[in-house]
């Protein structure tokens, strides 16, 4: 079969797994008590049961496992395995804070922080590291980073790209819908350079967020909480490190940087506003574009529908780039 069959198969398998698993999450949610509370902040007015990231880890992990093993009989290389184990760690502290939500009390930033560096670090361990850039006016010369340079930027990446989701999930569908571009610039991008474990592991969680969106867009009935954001934007970024980076090329450089260039701007300019202010830069508010987007007069459909619009003409640039430099 072809890497391009097999990567259908693998998003069929995960939309259908992911499809079948958030009404039964959804159910335990409402049954546990494991719901968002509404707050000032939040959109919602009702409490949302919060599991949706729980299908979604299932539906990626089993079928990228899978993909890998016994479609593409690839061995489970360090930097794969590092992914798996360190997006497990995500959205198991992701739970911790939901769960806090749950009792309506603000789980401490340290701890998610620590876990964050350990995840991320764990990549780089494990391989997963952006070693390197090559010259634009001079393509036979390649600059390699030294080694705490290398390791820095890689982790600095990945918390970077963790936190930019987990502060874009604010409104029904915004966060898995700007993941679904991303993932796809991915696929697009890990394909043209031949890369079959990212272009398997980004049309895996392609089909994880379609399948949870039929239930997160407006109006949702189940998010994805902490838990399901830190866990996308940890295995975007992984895919970033251990796919596009790779490569090193310094147009490649710029592609998932583009692909999440929504939510990065957005959180540079969140972080730049509270710093000036003089507030916690961790701690959440109503600054963030989707938010002042609303207080402008925008409906929720409406925000998300045009973030939608900046985020995918930000993934044809990003295409673009990736078929130029082929």
């Amino acid at each position: 079969m072809s890497a391009d069959f097999i990567d259908l198969i693998a998003f069929s398998l995960s939309f259908a797994l992911v499809y079948i698993l958030v009404p039964f999450m959804r159910q335990l949610a409402l049954q546990t008590g494991f719901v968002d509370m509404p707050t000032e902040r939040k959109v919602h007015s009702t409490p949302l049961p919060m599991l949706g990231g729980a299908a979604m880890i299932i539906g990626f992990i089993t079928v990228t496992i899978v993909g890998h093993h016994f479609l593409f009989a690839l061995r489970l290389d360090k930097p794969f395995i590092g992914m798996i184990i360190g997006a497990s760690l995500m959205f198991l502290i992701g739970m911790v804070d939901d769960y806090a939500k749950t009792r309506k009390h603000d789980f401490p930033a340290w701890p998610k922080f620590l876990v964050q560096i350990i995840a991320a670090g764990l990549l780089v361990y494990c391989g997963g590291v952006i070693r390197g850039i090559q010259d634009p006016i001079h393509p036979a010369y390649y600059l390699t980073f030294p080694v705490w340079i290398a390791d820095f930027l890689t982790i600095f990446w990945i918390i970077g790209i963790v936190n930019v989701f987990n502060f874009l999930d604010g409104l029904d569908g915004l966060a898995g819908g700007i993941a679904i571009f991303a993932s796809a610039t991915m696929l697009i991008a890990s394909l043209v350079k031949g890369d079959v474990s990212s272009a398997l592991s980004a049309a895996s969680l392609i089909g994880v967020i379609l399948a949870f969106l039929r239930f997160n867009f407006y109006p949702a009935r189940i998010i994805m909480g902490d838990a399901g954001s830190t866990f996308i934007g940890y295995v975007l970024a992984a895919i970033a490190v251990t796919g596009a980076f790779k490569s090193a090329t310094a147009i490649s450089i710029f592609v998932p940087v583009l692909a999440l260039g929504v939510p990065i701007f957005d959180a540079i300019y969140v972080v730049i506003r509270r710093m000036l202010e003089h507030r916690p830069v961790y701690k959440a508010d109503r600054s963030h574009g989707h938010y002042r987007l609303m207080a402008a007069g925008f409906s929720q459909l409406q925000t998300v529908s045009l973030i939608y619009l900046v985020s995918l003409a930000f993934s044809v640039v990003s295409v673009a780039l990736v078929l130029f430099a082929r």
